[in-house]
């Protein structure tokens, strides 16, 4: 009598995506080249700078594509708050790059009767932009005071970028405390279950060679922070792939956007 073993077909773990669960950020960034590299920077300017031009009509995370990706439910929560402005939009885009996300739904706003869209970001994104992007409608600043000195926003637009801060809470507490009428999140990456974790990312060299701390937040302990809003809207992440992210090649979180309103006494 012979006996055969089936073997177990061994699965690789994935080269990419999101890996570990990190004690600090400090311990995350020894392995990682980090966000400010310059090649992020570059291939980012280059690709915007086609989308400016109209030699390209579309750009995501420094990918240019050919058919434009339209984020509704984001467009939908803009249109939202300018219709309660009298058909007028100042909007804070804090780690908004060179316009990704203004170029990418200005289409929707031509209606509009007034618009402006402020950057707040690194100061080399800063002065780049001032040189070569910054328009009417299009400006650039250090800080979010400096903004906020200039025009008040109608609402802080956050598309993927809070989990990429060293002091995430910290940050969401003091954005609380502006009390500006709307905040916008997208594309925020949260954890299925459990406390916040905090991960490394490593991007694909297809996109750029990078790699980065990344967290993965709580959904209740995210929202402490905004006991003076509400959300009147939530939404899946537009991207594809986005509403299932996994950790070290396993289901863990989801990206997800909300427009919080802020409570006003009756």
């Amino acid at each position: 009598m012979h006996f055969f073993s089936k073997k177990k077909a061994i699965i690789a773990p994935p080269s990419y995506g999101w890996f570990g669960d990190y004690d600090s950020w400090e311990s995350a960034c020894q392995e990682t080249t980090g966000y400010d590299r310059d090649n992020i920077l570059q291939k980012t300017r280059a690709a915007l700078a086609q989308v400016r031009d109209g030699e390209a009509v579309y750009e995501r995370d420094s990918v240019l594509f050919d058919k434009k990706q339209y984020p509704f439910p984001l467009i939908a929560s803009l249109l939202y708050v300018a219709a309660q402005h009298n058909n007028r939009l100042h909007v804070l885009d804090f780690g908004g790059a060179f316009g990704s996300t203004y170029f990418q739904v200005t289409d929707f706003m031509k209606p509009l009767d007034a618009l402006t869209w402020h950057i707040v970001e690194q100061s080399r994104y800063v002065e780049i932009g001032k040189h070569e992007f910054e328009n009417q409608q299009l400006g650039f600043f250090y800080t979010i005071a400096d903004s906020m000195e200039k025009v008040r926003p109608h609402v802080i637009l956050l598309s993927s970028v809070v989990q990429y801060l060293p002091n995430p809470h910290e940050f969401l507490a003091s954005l609380s405390s502006l009390n500006v009428d709307y905040i916008l999140f997208d594309r925020t990456a949260f954890i299925k279950s459990g406390p916040d974790r905090l991960t490394v990312q490593k991007v694909p060299p297809s996109i750029y060679e990078a790699s980065y701390p990344s967290w993965f937040f709580n959904e209740e302990m995210f929202f402490h922070h905004f006991s003076d809003y509400y959300v009147m809207a939530d939404f899946m992440s537009y991207v594809e792939g986005e509403s299932d992210l996994q950790i070290d090649g396993k289901l863990a979180g989801y990206d997800k956007g909300f427009l919080l309103c802020r409570k006003y006494e009756k």
